[in-house]
């Protein structure tokens, strides 16, 4: 299928690892411009050398205010056409494991940096009558995960956040979406998996065991096939598709509106 992106540019958030790797590299492969994020700066200019003429690159975690405001400045009057909205989460915890400050934290790291690179950049989109965010958030919005109530309360919210504003610019020819994975092959999962060492006494390989055996499918999914999806929801081809959180999780969510 051909997307229609080539020539389009990007921000791809998390760009190194994980999902937004997979996704950076399929922007590439169809012949899209990426302006590609992360913290590990390495990462990035090896990225780069992959397709000189289609990366540009941003080091930084982009939940700190100063990276967002170099992010602005780079793009300057460029023309944005996607955004993929993507980062790490916080630490695994329990509710009476919490502290205060870990709440605080979470804000930061999972919804106020949001709210701010909407706010820098839907207007533009709105002005120019085009424009894709996908947002990468995960499963527990929808059916919570042991462990992870920090980002599932805070992701929550992105989701109340991003449907409101779909709804409110609907007619502008700006999308936004939401991706909701369960568990995939990427270094994020492994975090769960500690912590149920932690509490339970057993080896990390006899947790992920029991884990993927939960999974319907019987696998974890790949950030290749997942990044398909992703590629679609950013390009033209998903005109019509606007404030939905679709789940991508081997059938784990068990609720019909999965």
């Amino acid at each position: 299928m051909n997307l229609a992106i080539q020539g389009q540019l990007f921000i791809v958030g998390g760009a190194t690892s994980g999902f937004g790797k997979a996704i950076a590299e399929a922007l590439i492969i169809e012949g899209a411009h990426i302006i590609a994020i992360a913290r590990g700066e390495d990462k990035l200019l090896a990225l780069k050398a992959s397709a000189p003429h289609q990366v540009e690159i941003v080091v930084g975690d982009l939940s700190v205010p100063e990276v967002l405001t170099e992010l602005i400045k780079q793009v300057g009057d460029k023309t944005v056409h996607g955004i993929l909205v993507n980062a790490g989460g916080p630490p695994a915890k329990t509710v009476l494991e919490t502290s205060l400050e870990d709440w605080d934290n979470a804000y930061q790291l999972i919804l106020r940096w949001k709210v701010a690179i909407t706010k820098a950049f839907v207007p533009k989109m709105v002005q120019q009558g085009y424009g894709r965010m996908v947002f990468i958030e995960s499963v527990s919005v929808k059916q919570p995960v042991e462990n992870l109530v920090l980002s599932t309360s805070l992701r929550v919210a992105v989701v109340g956040m991003v449907k409101t504003l779909s709804q409110e610019i609907a007619k502008s020819g700006v999308t936004l979406n939401i991706l909701a994975p369960g568990s995939h092959n990427t270094p994020a999962i492994n975090r769960l998996y500690h912590k149920k060492v932690d509490q339970t006494g057993l080896s990390f390989e006899e947790v992920k065991a029991s884990a993927i055996q939960q999974i319907p499918t019987g696998a974890l999914g790949e950030a290749a096939d997942f990044a398909g999806l992703a590629l679609w929801l950013l390009s033209p081809m998903s005109r019509f598709v606007t404030g939905q959180t679709i789940t991508v999780d081997g059938g784990s969510v068990k609720g019909i509106f999965g």
